[in-house]
């Protein structure tokens, strides 16, 4: 089963940029999907960005539309997600996550995936 390690997080402070690393423990078939979530303090895990490993279709939540950008790397096997002008509501800790044929309607559901990363913490500051 493919593991997931995440890796970039910090504090920044606010209109900062970061970028976030996902690396997969073997390659990845084209039907994954690899996702990004994040689960603020008192708050649930909530969806951020997707990408289909092997066609590069991407999906992003509203509130990170425009600012955060999904890719990955197949020849490394690493998933990036790069967030521009951070806002103090990104603060949260970051997990990636991934899971073979997951369809377009699921692909914002945390139930659909079946690996998921440790979680790295990224922390905005005023």
């Amino acid at each position: 089963q493919v593991q997931l390690a995440e890796s970039g997080g910090g504090l920044v402070q606010a209109g900062d940029s970061m970028r976030l690393s996902c690396t997969t423990s073997a390659r990845t078939s084209g039907r994954y999907v690899m996702a990004w979530f994040r689960q603020a303090p008192g708050k649930e895990r909530e969806f951020v960005a997707a990408v289909r490993w092997n066609e590069g279709t991407t999906y992003y939540a509203d509130s990170v539309k425009g600012r955060f950008i999904i890719s990955r790397d197949k020849t490394k096997n690493t998933g990036y997600l790069q967030m521009n002008s951070l806002k103090p509501e990104d603060t949260a800790v970051y997990s990636c996550a991934a899971a073979p044929g997951v369809i377009t309607s699921a692909t914002y559901s945390e139930r659909s995936y079946t690996t998921w990363g440790q979680g790295t913490q990224v922390t905005v500051s005023t």
